[in-house]
């Protein structure tokens, strides 16, 4: 069905002004005053809204087997949710682990996607080990479309590769364009400070982030950044936490690494005193990176302003409080992980353009445009004619308040319970279908595709 949003004020990265979007057939077909529409088109009225593009969410783990479990979200659950926040395409982490398979993880990961998903995805293809099949894997995997890597510089002998593996991934990368995703502390660090920890009767939940300290994460940045000013790949660090390891990002840009940055909503707004809370509760904010003092949310807010920080993601992994538990008198056997991919839009709106001093078009350019360029979701993250038709028609003016009561992802607690919000999507669209109106989903739980990308997808 043909589509026309009327009377709101489009905010794109670069640009704001007040017209009409008309969608046909999946894509923008034309954008103006008094548009000429076929009888029949619905109209959806967005006077007093704001019209986004729809936004990217480049860093969640739906399907993920992780320290004897598994995440909650299914992907219906998980894009659903993603829905209801703006996000009309988020980047899925493909972990097969050292013990598996890749091409057949690939496989597994594209599987429990396919028919499944609300709303658009792709992968990030995680590399765990470096053999003899690795390289004609990765090869065949890029060919269907995925072109971008993940590597850990954590989770020792279960996901972390080594540094030959990591130098060998990234000579790969870079003869074949794609941009390799890293998650940056340093394996080792962590697995003696963990034991060192644990021999001293240190168990709690509050010993996690003493377990990775930011110059752990500094030092992962630096060693990411310096295997990529070797090989000449391109890299983008994911969920940085920390003012440190900004600062070692920031040098390697400065000296000409191709190198991008992400944070996270929970370290722009959460701190470790979170997971101090007493009774074990401080488990619910266990993740990896660790949640940080106060002191480093400036140095993210700064480093957002000023672009150093090119996006914010979420880190979505849902794990319950069962789940949780099993972490118990071992903090390390905690599972990582906060949910939060339909809270990410609200709260950088509230938080940051609302009652910050975040500019409204770098908010968009973080949350959405700068991960359609980086990742090359070319008809993602903007609104013009010929791209895709994923719009959010946002109320600037709703106020409400976050919580696991209320929300939609598969898990019994929110990470963000009691947070204020100021505005949501009233309308959120995926490829011109309306998927939310008013708070209620009304989509199709099979409309999501997963997008192939091809050429090469990082350019500076």
């Amino acid at each position: 069905m043909a589509l026309l949003i009327q009377n709101g004020e489009i905010i794109t990265a670069d640009s704001r002004y007040f017209a009409d979007i008309y969608c046909e057939g999946e894509t923008i077909q034309a954008i103006g005053r008094s548009l000429d529409v076929p009888d029949g088109t619905e109209v959806i009225d967005a006077q007093g809204k704001y019209v986004f593009p729809g936004f990217i969410d480049p860093h969640v783990h739906i399907h993920l087997p992780f320290m004897g479990t598994f995440a909650k979200d299914t992907h219906t659950t998980a894009s659903i949710a993603a829905l209801h926040g703006g996000t009309t395409t988020f980047i899925e982490m493909c972990c097969p682990s050292r013990l598996d398979d890749a091409l057949e993880g690939y496989q597994l990961w594209k599987n429990k996607a396919e028919g499944a998903s609300a709303c658009d995805y792709t992968f990030h293809m995680a590399v765990s080990k470096f053999d003899e099949k690795t390289e004609g894997q990765l090869r065949e995997i890029v060919d269907d479309g995925i072109r971008s890597f993940k590597v850990f510089l954590a989770y020792k002998d279960f996901f972390g590769v080594h540094d030959d593996e990591l130098f060998a991934t990234l000579k790969l990368a870079r003869e074949l364009g794609v941009v390799v995703t890293a998650h940056c502390e340093n394996a080792e660090m962590v697995a003696q400070l963990q034991s060192q920890l644990l021999a001293e009767g240190k168990t709690g939940p509050e010993w996690h982030e003493p377990s990775r300290p930011t110059r752990v994460e500094a030092e992962g940045t630096n060693h990411f950044a310096s295997f990529l000013e070797v090989t000449g790949a391109t890299g983008y660090v994911v969920h940085l936490s920390c003012r440190e390891a900004l600062e070692a990002a920031a040098a390697a840009k400065a000296r000409g690494v191709r190198l991008y940055v992400e944070s996270v909503i929970p370290h722009l707004l959460l701190d470790h005193t979170y997971a101090e809370r007493d009774e074990f509760d401080g488990a619910r904010w266990v993740m990896s990176p660790p949640l940080r003092s106060h002191e480093n949310q400036a140095a993210l807010w700064d480093g957002l302003d000023h672009t150093l920080v090119d996006t914010i993601a979420t880190d979505h992994c849902p794990f319950d409080l069962k789940q949780k538990d099993m972490g118990r008198g071992d903090f390390t056997k905690i599972p990582n992980g906060i949910p939060g991919i339909e809270d990410r839009v609200n709260l950088l709106y509230t938080y940051g353009v609302s009652r910050g001093n975040l500019d409204i078009h770098r908010f968009v350019d973080a949350a959405s445009t700068r991960a359609a360029r980086i990742f090359g979701l070319t008809q993602k993250g903007r609104i013009a004619v010929g791209a895709d038709a994923d719009l959010v028609v946002y109320d600037p003016e709703y106020r409400g308040t976050i919580s696991a009561a209320t929300h939609h992802v598969n898990n019994d607690y929110s990470g963000f319970e009691g947070f204020e919000i100021d505005g949501r999507p009233s309308v959120v669209t995926v490829r011109g279908q309306v998927a939310i109106r008013d708070g209620e989903f009304v989509g199709d739980t099979d409309r999501g595709r997963l997008i192939r990308r091809k050429g090469e997808v990082a350019t500076s």
